[in-house]
């Protein structure tokens, strides 16, 4: 039986449409023309022996064995990558000051840091966790070369600032059922399995202390809704946040970027609670033309976001 060879040019095609959720846009970015990329994707199919794609309203959207292909393209073009930039950054060396919030500090940091130490050895980092606030002053004093962080539209954003992503901001609580019992809860609603917030009781808040601009945003929708609440819990540590949240001493708010597996995100209609905005994620950096180590992380942090939040994009058109 001959060995499928899959060609890395088609599947960066692949991958790059599933990604801008268009292959018209992922044509552009390529610059190849759209009748191309449709005898790329044919071709893929060809290789691959089975059905990738299936229609979805006016547009595409993948099989399981589409899916699972994906997910090998992406292994694929990240060794490949990496092998090239190793061999093209062989001899670079110096120090990387790279500051993050906590909430990418599991997500992203171990494939990060694996894959840049791989391609880069002679390139030491060293990485800071803190709030956004304590990241952006640590950049105005030079102290970091770049930091990915929160932005709630607080500030306006630094002159060699990227605005990454829009995110929206959700009402979290625990996954496990089970563990709610509060009087917040109606009792009705929690025998059919659902749960809804009474509006007489004070909605309890777990929250990071101040200064946060979440908690700003949270407690105005919540006034201005005439929903009463109270601070259930607070902390400095988004860790203890998610073990309060979990243990269901009361409801948090954040993105839906990196969750972890014991709480979910609520629906805020069946709860009753206000909408949120959406907020930004950021990477930020000391200056406009960063040193070769800087931008060469720059650029691993910005593919590996991308990739997280790909889960979660809308399907090619």
């Amino acid at each position: 039986m001959t060995q499928v060879m899959f060609d890395l040019d088609v599947l960066r095609t692949f991958s790059t449409g599933m990604a801008l959720g268009s292959y018209a846009r992922a044509a552009d970015k390529l610059g190849r023309s759209t009748s191309a990329v449709s005898a790329q994707l044919k071709k893929l199919e060809s290789q691959a022996g089975t059905v990738l794609f299936r229609k979805e309203g006016r547009g595409l959207a993948l099989t399981d064995a589409g899916e699972t292909l994906l997910a090998y393209a992406h292994r694929m073009l990240e060794l490949n990558d990496e092998a090239s930039a190793a061999l093209r950054g062989a001899d670079l060396q110096g120090w990387v000051r790279l500051g993050l919030q906590e909430d990418f500090g599991e997500t992203l940091l171990p494939a990060v840091l694996g894959r840049f130490a791989r391609a880069h050895p002679k390139v030491r980092i060293e990485a800071c966790v803190a709030r956004s606030g304590e990241l952006r002053e640590r950049l105005e004093l030079g102290q970091l070369d770049l930091a990915l962080a929160w932005d709630a539209g607080d500030q306006p954003l630094s002159p060699h600032a990227e605005r990454v992503a829009r995110m929206p901001l959700l009402w979290i609580g625990p996954t496990a059922p089970e563990r709610v019992d509060a009087p917040w809860w109606t009792e009705r609603e929690h025998r059919a399995g659902v749960r809804a917030v009474k509006s007489k009781e004070p909605l309890p808040l777990i929250m990071l202390d101040a200064p946060c601009p979440l908690r700003e945003i949270v407690i105005t929708a919540l006034d201005r809704a005439g929903l009463p609440w109270r601070r259930a819990f607070g902390s400095a540590s988004l860790a203890a946040l998610w073990a309060a949240t979990s243990a269901g001493l009361g409801l948090t708010v954040r993105t839906p970027f990196g969750l972890p597996a014991h709480v979910r995100a609520l629906d805020r209609a069946v709860l009753s609670l206000p909408a949120l905005p959406q907020i930004s994620l950021v990477l930020y950096r000391a200056q406009a033309r960063a040193e070769a180590p800087a931008s060469r992380l720059a650029t691993l942090l910005l593919e590996a976001v991308r990739q997280h939040l790909q889960v979660e994009t809308v399907q090619p058109r």
